[in-house]
């Protein structure tokens, strides 16, 4: 469904967001720490379709933000999360206008998921390169480990949450082994780390061992 909104700019920044087990909580204690003005952030947690919605719609009550479900071609757009639904990849995509657009995919499961948070990543790496931060939360495996790899390479900003503070030491482990992360944060400051980075125009990131 398109939106009337008028899309955001091209060269702004966009903050993504992966999780898993454990990643409800962690989503809603970063978007708590976001202001009602924050860039685009889009999301993907690995949750079943059925739960995607109230999900989104109990953050929007919480947040400063407005929190929704994603929907196929609308405008990425600042102040407002994007929850991938739980039937869908969720992606970025450039508006014909400027600015991105959502865009939901049901190919084929990636490490073994859809949403993918990989997927999300990747799209993120290709379209935003270093106007891009990247978050990958709590969760078991592996998935958006390689995409936050690709961000880091293509400029971005990468952030994933430490051992200490995940349900879950297993996607941030692998982004953090492969060097995917360009700085290891607890959750209670990665909000922070994340509006310096969009505030200040951020380091860029590049290959190399996590700061």
């Amino acid at each position: 469904m398109q939106t009337a909104a008028r899309p955001y700019p091209a060269g702004g920044r966009v903050i993504f967001i992966g999780a898993s087990t454990g990643g409800t909580d962690a989503i809603k204690q970063v978007l708590l720490g976001m202001p009602e003005n924050a860039p685009p952030i889009l999301i993907v947690q690995h949750m079943p379709e059925m739960f995607t919605g109230a999900f989104a719609r109990r953050l929007d009550g919480l947040c400063a933000l407005r929190v929704k479900e994603a929907e196929h071609g609308e405008a990425v757009v600042p102040g407002t999360a994007y929850i991938a639904p739980g039937h869908s990849h969720l992606l970025i995509r450039r508006a014909a206008a400027g600015g991105y657009t959502c865009a939901l995919s049901r190919e084929e499961p990636v490490n073994r998921h859809r949403p993918s948070v990989d997927v999300l990543f990747a799209s993120a790496a290709e379209l935003a390169g270093p106007a891009a931060v990247g978050v990958l939360l709590t969760g078991m495996g592996k998935d958006g480990a390689r995409g936050l790899l690709g961000m880091r390479q293509a400029g971005a900003w990468t952030i994933a949450q430490d051992a200490r503070s995940c349900v879950v030491y297993g996607m941030p482990r692998e982004a953090a082994v492969i060097g995917a992360a360009c700085e290891v944060v607890p959750l209670d400051g990665i909000a922070q780390q994340v509006l310096r980075q969009v505030v200040s125009g951020g380091g860029r990131g590049s290959p190399g061992s996590p700061s």
